[in-house]
């Protein structure tokens, strides 16, 4: 079977091409894409090249597909797994498969899966390692966006919290105690937001915070002051550009206490030591931003680490575990991560936007890959149609449905646009 992907076979070196797919083996299972969320660890592995963690050092021979945020349908399925899966089941992956130790990950490592094609074949170390998932919602795109639901998810449960006395860590998120999301305006901020007022473990007060009114007054529509109140929280949307003293003024908002914990959303030094000022005796700081620099590095005040408890933690990315919590959590309709997404696209776009990922405003670019279609923000669908073209109508139909939406990719959305999926 021939497929089209989106391949890595170098840095800044991304081909979309069509090849053949080798014969599917008893033990693997051959699966449809329908859609793929971009995220900036595939820009990163994109520069990187056989330089980055996960892309094999004969990437230029053997090139990898990129994507890792992915949701599809099984179309066959292998005499080994034939018990657990069948074709027709819908399924999104958990990449970080953890597999004898190694670092191999679809969307990073692999020929023949990755999130930036039309078919792949699911290798058997992925169902060895119960990282096939069945999902069970209605639009595709909810199961792209469990990957980086599960990446919250994850960070939230690494937290933790150790009583006066003892040495015992009491994992996640203080329960009614005061929480801060720095530079968290963004796509990330947001689902973690989302999760932290819908996830079981609400704090009494929230502050999100970001340097961009624009961006604050998009995340204060998505998810309101008045739905966090409904849930114990008190939600509050702060620009920390226009305040003299953050450390200060955030400390104030607690009467002095500080936050118990706060998660950093961009790798930058100042927002790292605003994090480390503000923290509460016992705070717990999760540095969820991964730089591209390896030396990247902040001050820290250890006299607070010694006197205070006041400790450090960072993921990369969530488990099995954490993923299955997101897809329960969007099957159920608890949370809403639709506001990740800011701009849709077909496969034909899929290279020229991961490479230029940081230099397009706005939160998630999702990709259908067997769509061709430009990369287009939800807010300009009214202006593609006004300008005409082949997407003309399709563009019409697309605002006017999102519009009935608040402006947010939907199901109903998702539908239209598979319509004009390409014929295989």
């Amino acid at each position: 079977m021939k497929t089209r992907a989106t391949r890595l076979y170098g840095k800044n070196d991304i081909r979309t091409e069509e090849f053949e797919l080798p014969e599917m083996g008893e033990d693997e299972i051959l699966a449809k894409v329908i859609c793929d969320s971009i995220c900036m660890s595939s820009h990163k592995a994109a520069l990187q090249g056989k330089d980055h963690k996960r892309v094999p050092d004969n990437v230029a021979e053997n090139p990898v597909i990129l994507g890792h945020e992915f949701c599809g349908e099984i179309l066959k399925v292998g005499s080994k797994w034939q018990g657990d899966f069948a074709p027709g089941d819908r399924f999104t992956i958990q990449p970080a498969l953890n597999y004898k130790g190694t670092l191999a990950a679809p969307g990073y490592s692999y020929r023949n899966i990755g999130g930036g094609a039309t078919y792949v074949i699911i290798p058997n170390e992925v169902m060895e390692c119960g990282c096939l998932l069945k999902y069970n919602g209605d639009a595709f795109f909810w199961g792209s966006l469990s990957e980086p639901m599960s990446c919250i998810v994850g960070a939230f449960h690494a937290n933790y919290h150790v009583k006066p006395g003892t040495y015992v860590h009491h994992m996640g998120t203080v329960e009614g105690g005061n929480m801060a999301i720095l530079a968290g305006a963004g796509p990330m901020g947001l689902g973690a937001a989302d999760y932290a007022i819908h996830g079981g473990r609400a704090p009494a007060l929230l502050v999100v915070t970001d340097i961009n009114d624009e961006r604050l007054e998009r995340a204060a529509s998505l998810l309101t002051v008045e739905e966090a109140a409904r849930h114990g929280t008190k939600l509050v949307y702060l620009n920390t550009a226009s305040i003299d003293d953050p450390v200060a003024y955030m400390k104030e908002m607690t009467r002095g206490v500080g936050f118990n914990d706060i998660f950093v959303y961009a790798p930058v030094k100042s927002v790292v030591e605003t994090a480390d000022g503000i923290l509460a005796r016992d705070g717990c700081l999760n540095f969820f931003a991964g730089p591209t620099n390896p030396a990247f590095s902040a001050e820290f005040n250890f006299y607070n680490v010694h006197y205070a408890a006041t400790h450090v933690v960072g993921t990369s990315g969530g488990n099995t575990d954490d993923m299955k919590e997101a897809l329960s959590l969007m099957e159920s309709g608890a949370i809403h991560p639709a506001g990740m997404i800011t701009h849709v696209g077909g496969l034909n776009a899929d290279a020229e936007t991961t490479l230029n990922l940081p230099n397009i405003p706005g939160g998630k670019k999702l990709i259908y890959t067997h769509i061709t279609l430009p990369l287009t923000a939800i807010a300009d669908f009214g202006k593609a149609a006004a300008e005409g073209g082949p997407h003309a109508e399709l563009f019409r139909d697309l605002d006017e449905i999102c519009r009935r939406h608040n402006e947010l990719w939907c199901y109903e959305a998702e539908q239209r646009l598979l319509k004009e999926a390409n014929e295989d």
